[in-house]
């Protein structure tokens, strides 16, 4: 699965012009959320179409990047994502980020996870399904 990630100070209208430049694209937002710091925020997005939304993105200004993330489909259901953790904290890796979104097409709940161990092969050995 691949993340779009995104980088913009933290200014009154930023996110709308982020998604503004995205649904000229055509890009569908699916899963979106945001840190920030006191200046600056990152902005971490599943899209429809990654590579048109970096194009647009890129062409509106904004410093992007994709990155490979995992999406695991979990449980819709108290302690579906503790099944999950437990797994990976029993394999010793650490989760950079995680962050649940809902699949509407598919109507699953999705675990997006980056690790910096490539662990979709394992979790799917151990029966999850990948997204």
């Amino acid at each position: 699965m691949k993340q779009v990630s995104v980088y913009t100070a933290n200014k009154k209208g930023a996110m709308y012009r982020l998604t503004h430049a995205l649904a000229d694209a055509g890009v569908d937002i699916r899963a979106l959320v945001t840190n920030d710091s006191a200046e600056f925020g990152t902005i971490r997005m599943i899209v429809d179409q990654p590579d048109v939304a970096i194009d647009a993105l890129t062409a509106a200004g904004y410093l992007c990047q994709l990155t490979d993330v995992i999406g695991v489909v979990i449980d819709d259901k108290v302690g579906g994502l503790d099944k999950l953790l437990a797994d990976i904290d029993y394999m010793n890796i650490s989760v950079d980020y995680i962050y649940i979104c809902y699949d509407r097409l598919e109507n699953n709940v999705i675990a997006v996870n980056h690790t910096d161990v490539e662990i979709e092969a394992i979790l799917a050995r151990k029966g999850w399904c990948i997204a």
